[in-house]
């Protein structure tokens, strides 16, 4: 078993017919395999957090979630009342359709609004929804990422019909530096994959085959 892995790892659920038994069970993996953390629907911050606070194991979960074409208000209400839940880590999405129009300045207000609404309680991670966008679209949003005061990029959602991959890794680690984590998230399934996705530059793993990953076998999950 590694569990040397398991510190990269972003134990997620995030599939719309969730079940509470499912949560239960993603939490009680969590605490066995000491998972960087459970990532989570927001509608389930506050029971996660009852369960896990006296472990290691962080509350994860996501804002403008999957497509990023709420407000700017609405993610901000979301990310507080999320942090008020109990959720130290906040992947929010970034708003796609004005990073395609280059709106820059409204991608970067959007982006910084979260971080200021997490400012003290969560730390921030930024999905760029990598499948969606062409290679200079992905270095400008990870520039923006980094310039509006993120924490982290982060590659995918896993609902637009693409995942991680090597060469994107690459690139949002070489654009942003070696000061900024970078997250893959989505199609992530092995042993092979996560270590791969490590050595390119990750430095955190959203999967939902977490339990497969570091026992070493292959997982069937897609997000």
């Amino acid at each position: 078993m590694n569990n040397e892995l398991a510190k990269y790892i972003d134990h997620t659920q995030l599939k719309p017919d969730t079940s509470k038994e499912k949560i239960t069970q993603i939490v009680n993996e969590a605490k066995k395999y000491r998972f960087a953390s459970v990532c989570i629907n927001p509608y389930w911050v506050s029971y996660c957090y009852e369960n896990l606070k006296d472990t290691d194991v962080k509350v994860c979960t996501v804002i403008g979630f999957p497509l990023g074409a709420t407000s700017t208000e609405t993610k901000v209400f979301e990310t507080k009342q999320a942090t008020k839940d109990g959720a130290t880590e906040i992947d929010m999405v970034i708003n796609i359709g004005e990073l395609k129009s280059n709106n820059d300045d409204a991608v970067k207000a959007d982006i910084e609004a979260v971080v200021a609404a997490a400012k003290g309680d969560a730390l921030t991670k930024v999905i760029i929804e990598t499948a969606l966008l062409t290679e200079e679209e992905k270095v400008r949003a990870c520039n923006l990422a980094k310039d509006a005061g993120a924490d982290f990029v982060k590659t995918s959602t896993g609902f637009s019909g693409g995942g991680a991959t090597i060469e994107d890794i690459k690139l949002m680690r070489q654009t942003v530096g070696s000061e900024m984590g970078v997250k893959a998230s989505g199609g992530v399934r092995d042993i092979e994959g996560t270590r791969a996705m490590i050595a390119a530059g990750a430095t955190r793993i959203g999967a939902s085959a977490g339990i497969d990953i570091i026992k070493g076998s292959i997982g069937t999950s897609d997000y």
